[in-house]
């Protein structure tokens, strides 16, 4: 079955199981509602209704309530629906929109809010509360636990409770089902989140692999220690013993000039081990508004917790630079802000990596709290000359008056700077209508590369 074909029969099976879990939930809600308004000859235990067995279902729903423990836990399953109703069948929810006579507004222990733009109704915590408890304050109690940190909602990034305003009871704020969880559950596909304002981050690929990267053997056992680290480096910390007294994850600054393997190295790494990798663009993200930045940080990172994500700051400086003492508001927001990021970077249980183009431009105190420091020399005419043969290997494309060994003796540039040579010298040949690049299309390529970094030759 081809990977279309597949994604449809998720898709499918998908709502097969959600028609049965809505129809199971629909019941119990009606239940509720009849114990409630003390409705004689139907039934007032939300209990008589079993949820579906999905020990047989196929569907990625279903499979992922077996994988985290829930196919048999009634509350959890209650609430999960209640989260995803407004998504897959928002009129579900409609009978909660029925109005106290004596009030002429809606119940208030049936909770909910409504959307600026939805025209259904958004449950909260107290619509949960309602339906698994309805006045018993015992259950109630007990249904507050759902949203601890340590309950596989929040451990698993499945569901939270939005954050509400200050001094308001916390099971006022709506149900909030994560992206990822609602598209494995629907499409059955994995949400992959994409630059925008409020997720300032950019997942990078590479279709290069090692045999691209031209490292000194120094920095290359550097690498090799984050590449042992993402293989399993928690489970080492576990049999040492050591995993009570060290923070998580795996910190590391990445410094040296443009175009030296940096960036290259972050999503070898991340390709390396089944990872994606996420770049965030600090200089592009630190908000003059007071908490923007936090808050566009914490999207990063509550997405990232639980999934392994490699996370590459790149232009590190423009939030980790040297810090000046200084009493003025702006002083103290941004100290502030490295404050919040550097506590979430020291919590966070995957890879961290931050480059800079000078280890001196990050301030001490920021470096030490990293694993390893690893610098990215420009490279030295042995490897300038095998970054040419990665280029044009057995020199193909090449005409025969080409000086490979030549060329990377005479000119210091970057492996980034030699493929920008490359590029440039064969639109030169093409224009011309040539198949082989000479050794006077490379000279110029080298010329401008010169200029454009303010050197000349």
């Amino acid at each position: 079955m081809n990977s279309a074909n597949t994604a449809k029969a998720a898709l499918a099976a998908n709502a097969e199981s959600l028609s049965r879990e809505i129809a199971w939930f629909s019941a119990v809600l009606e239940t509720r509602l009849h114990a409630y308004f003390m409705h004689e000859g139907v039934p007032h235990d939300i209990h008589v209704h079993t949820p579906p067995d999905l020990a047989h279902d196929p569907s990625p729903f279903a499979r992922a309530l077996l994988d985290y423990g829930l196919a048999d836990d009634f509350d959890a399953r209650v609430v999960l629906m209640l989260a995803m109703l407004p998504h897959v069948r928002p009129q579900a929810l409609d009978l909660l929109f029925t109005q106290n006579k004596n009030t002429e507004r809606q119940f208030t222990e049936f909770g909910g809010w409504r959307a600026q733009h939805h025209t259904g109704l958004l449950p909260t915590g107290e619509t949960a509360a309602f339906v698994l408890a309805g006045d018993d304050l015992t259950r109630r109690f007990e249904i507050l636990e759902l949203f601890d940190a340590d309950h596989v909602f929040a451990r698993a990034a499945i569901l939270r409770l939005e954050r509400r305003a200050d001094g308001e009871p916390a099971l006022a704020a709506a149900l909030h089902i994560e992206r990822d969880f609602l598209e494995r559950s629907t499409s059955g596909r994995e949400h992959k989140p994409d630059y925008s304002a409020g997720f300032p981050a950019k997942r990078i690929t590479t279709r290069h692999d090692w045999r691209d990267l031209v490292l000194t053997p120094e920095v290359v056992e550097e690498i090799d220690q984050i590449r042992q680290w993402l293989d399993g480096g928690e489970a080492v910390m576990r049999r040492w013993q050591l995993d009570r007294m060290v923070k998580p994850g795996f910190r590391a600054l990445f410094y040296g000039p443009p175009g030296t393997g940096k960036t290259l190295t972050a999503t070898l790494l991340g390709k390396a081990a089944g990872v994606d990798v996420y770049r965030i663009d600090l200089s592009k993200i630190v908000s003059k508004y007071i908490g923007e930045t936090e808050k566009n940080m914490a999207n990063v990172f509550d997405q990232a917790q639980n999934k392994r994500w490699i996370l590459f700051f790149d232009e590190a400086d423009a939030l980790f630079g040297k810090r000046t003492e200084g009493s003025s508001a702006n002083d103290r927001h941004a100290n502030q802000e490295v404050a919040y990021l550097l506590q979430r970077i020291e919590d966070y249980p995957g890879v961290v990596l931050l480059a800079s183009n000078l280890k001196g431009n990050i301030d001490e105190a920021f470096a030490r709290r990293f694993q390893s420091a690893i610098h990215f020399p420009m490279p030295d005419d042995t490897q300038r000359l095998q970054l040419w043969r990665n280029l044009f290997p057995e020199r193909r494309g090449l005409a025969h008056d080409v000086d490979l060994p030549a060329l990377a003796a005479a000119h210091v540039l970057s492996g980034g700077a030699l493929l920008n040579v490359a590029r440039h010298a064969v639109m030169w040949a093409e224009r011309d209508g040539r198949d082989i690049v000479t050794q006077a299309d490379l000279q110029r390529a080298i010329r401008r590369e010169h200029i454009k970094e303010g050197r000349t030759i």
